[in-house]
């Protein structure tokens, strides 16, 4: 007999042998499958995969480059990038999980969210906005759905900066998750965008960027961000795929390079002055719309630039950029006329008369009807100017265009104001462009009002420029924004002052001309008396015109303008406002104002070549003590010590009946919101001191919850 032992000893060897030889065809069936598909890889389909690894590798990416910044004159920045970043949570993230949500950590979550970053502004007024709008109704949302079904990416917070994502980091709930990057579900989103620090100060002038939706960059849209955008945008960089040990990534060919730094003209003291002055003007004369530039005489540079509009609510805010935009001037036509004439040789001393009887269908209501050229501006003679145009003019109407050609009045300043428009004005040939016929009656008539600033269209900019010429003895210097260029690595490339003209008139000829001027002003009929101040000589010329609206004059309202410069013995900066009102008031009130104010306000800072007092600014006159529903008149004089004030009567309409709008303007800020809000009326305050205005007239019917915005001013 076999013995047993010996039988399982074979039975198990062939049991190994077994299965290590089916373990050796397995690995060798892998073998030969790896191998096939290598040689597949590798030679069969090596075109194709090539082909698709060159391509990957030949991607290219765009690297957007940093928009350079926007100056002011000394250097503070009118425009700059942030980076910012949206705080975003991940509800899908496998540490946020679906059973067992701690709601007591959620709810203290949101908490801090309403407090710190409620969706919408005052959350807490109305029961029903808190119920729609907090972060606990959101939260519990979101929370609520199938774990698949949750957002990847609920924002929290939008445009924060790094403080604030750590602050949220440290909320309840999320503090818990430890750990960094995507190992938590907490997230931020980095980000640039552009920042104004002066708000809407200038902000036609120095414009806005927006982003294009197909390429994603920045550009500008309006003001210096548009006319600059090819040198504030920078140069954009390439990025190329390379394949490294660990993969394909990304490898910098070619590095953007940052945009130019833009250092302006714009003096941000004379900026705020210029918005409160022409701020003032529009607001005490009820103007629809404003404008105002303030310009250096010798370099041109643009100092202030301003624009305001009267908005629904009955407040004035930023507006169309007026200053380049093209309107008939009126009577600040005159001086540009006259100083052509006494280039031509029409007239060559201030003291030349003219005939201003009735000419051309236009009649001069000031005595008397001979006029010396000083009396023709300082009394805005239509007639005078025309007749002197006339003596040379007459004869061929069209020469009237060339000459205005020649010294460069309708080439593009580019000033670096974007939507400037070139002045309008029609060229009076014998034919029209379809080849009618023009009578010389008809062409007379046309030259005429063109000599005195209608039937034209002229942009407050171009105006003053001539202006800003005649003060600087004839040099027509370009008006400019843009001082320097500075580079990324720091250097400057001041950019040289240029001329539209060398000389546009003599100098002799424009000192004439200032004379004439000055007689506007100083003068004992001049049309702009108002204007005086004796500490600082400001000299001008009004002008006003009817605007044209559906294509015929609206008589109800005017424009007014006054284009100027101060002081007159050495002209520094030159000056024009442009307002656009109801009928009933002048130039020399309103436009005028502002230049006058803007040269006191400068005169008492010093910036006219005289020791600052501040007393400029301080107009003599009798105190006002604000309306107020209490009494306290005779405390307030006697503890200031003020033996004589103006005080302003308490208005009867003040109380007024229920339900309609009480007029409160004259009344101290307190007092007016206490009447307003007793009817359950919120009120918006702007400004300081006492009531001039209410954006809701009285009498208008009205509701609790209605919005007033008042204007108050010392």
């Amino acid at each position: 007999m076999t013995p047993k032992p010996k039988q399982k000893k074979n039975t198990n060897k062939t049991h190994i042998l077994t299965r290590y030889g089916i373990i050796t065809i397995l690995f060798l069936a892998f073998s030969i499958a790896v191998v096939a598909k290598l040689f597949k890889t590798t030679v069969i389909e090596a075109p194709e995969w090539n082909e698709r690894a060159h391509k990957e590798l030949s991607r290219t990416s765009v690297i957007a480059p940093e928009r350079g910044n926007i100056l002011a004159s000394n250097g503070n920045i009118l425009a700059c990038n942030l980076k910012v970043y949206d705080v975003k949570l991940d509800l899908r993230h496998n540490k946020v999980k679906d059973a067992g949500l701690p709601w007591a950590k959620i709810d203290s979550l949101a908490d801090s969210l309403d407090y710190h970053y409620p969706r919408v502004r005052n959350l807490n007024q109305h029961p029903d906005t808190f119920k729609k709008y907090s972060w606990h109704t959101r939260l519990k949302k979101e929370f609520e759905k199938d774990f698949n079904k949750r957002p990847r990416a609920l924002r929290i917070a939008q445009k924060k900066t790094i403080e604030d994502f750590e602050r949220i980091r440290n909320f309840p709930y999320l503090k818990d998750f430890k750990g960094k990057g995507t190992r938590i579900p907490v997230y931020r989103e980095e980000k640039n965008v552009r920042i104004y620090p002066y708000g809407r100060m200038a902000f036609r002038s120095i414009g806005r960027v927006n982003e294009n939706s197909e390429t994603g960059e920045f550009h500008g849209y309006s003001g210096l961000e548009k006319d600059l955008d090819s040198l504030l945008y920078g140069k954009p960089g390439e990025a190329k795929k390379v394949a490294l040990t660990s993969g394909i990534s990304n490898w910098v060919s070619t590095p953007a390079v940052r945009g130019f730094d833009i250092h302006t003209t714009i003096d941000i003291d004379l900026q705020d002055m210029l918005e409160q002055e022409l701020l003032n003007v529009c607001s005490q004369s009820g103007a629809e719309w404003g404008t105002a530039i303030l310009m250096e005489v010798a370099t041109g540079e643009i100092k202030a630039i301003s624009n305001i509009e009267l908005l629904d609510d009955g407040t004035y805010g930023e507006a169309l950029n007026r200053a380049v935009q093209a309107f008939e001037p009126g009577s600040v036509m005159k001086p540009i006329s006259l100083m052509i004439a006494f280039e031509d040789g029409l007239v060559k001393s201030v003291n030349d008369i003219v005939d201003c009887s009735p000419f051309q269908k236009t009649t001069d209501p000031h005595a008397p009807s001979v006029k010396t050229m000083k009396q023709v501006i300082e009394m805005s003679s239509n007639t005078g100017i025309a007749r002197v145009i006339f003596r040379k003019y007459a004869a061929d109407p069209a020469l009237y265009y060339d000459r205005l050609a020649s010294i460069g009045f309708f080439e593009k300043i580019n000033s670096g104001i974007a939507g400037e428009c070139i002045p309008r004005v029609r060229k009076l040939l014998p034919k029209d462009s379809r080849g009618n016929n023009i009578t010389m009656t008809a062409r007379h008539l046309d030259l005429a009002r063109q000599a005195y600033g209608y039937n034209t269209e002229i942009p407050p900019l171009y105006t003053l420029s001539i202006y800003n010429a005649i003060a600087n003895g004839g040099k027509y210097v370009r008006p400019h924004l843009v001082r320097a260029l500075k580079f990324e690595d720091g250097r400057d490339s001041v950019l040289p002052i240029q001329y539209i003209r060398e000389r546009i008139c003599s100098e002799e000829n424009a000192r004439r001309v200032r004379e004439c001027i000055r007689e506007v002003v100083w003068g004992e009929h001049g049309t702009a008396r108002a204007v005086r101040d004796d500490r600082v000589e400001v000299v001008g010329k009004t002008g006003t015109a009817f605007p044209v609206e559906k294509g015929v004059y609206n008589r109800a309202k005017r424009r007014y303008a006054f284009a100027g410069f101060f002081p007159y013995e050495q002209p520094r900066y030159s000056c024009m406002a442009l307002v656009l009102g109801p009928a009933g008031t002048s130039a020399n009130r309103t436009s005028g104002q502002v230049v006058k104010n803007m040269a006191v306000k400068m005169f008492s800072r010093g910036m006219l070549n005289n020791t600052s007092t501040y007393t400029g600014e301080r107009t003599p006159g009798v105190p006002v003590i604000a309306a107020s529903e209490k009494v306290a008149a005779r405390e307030i004089t006697k503890a200031l010590g003020i033996e004589r004030t103006k005080r302003v009567k308490p208005n009867a309409e003040g109380e007024g009946e229920r339900g309609v709008m009480p007029n409160v303007i004259g009344y101290d800020a307190p007092s007016a919101v206490k009447i307003l809000e007793t009817r359950g009326i919120d009120v918006i305050l702007r400004g300081s001191g006492r009531v001039v205005s209410q954006s809701v007239g009285k009498d208008q019917r009205i509701a609790p919850g209605t919005k007033v915005v008042l204007n108050l001013r010392v």
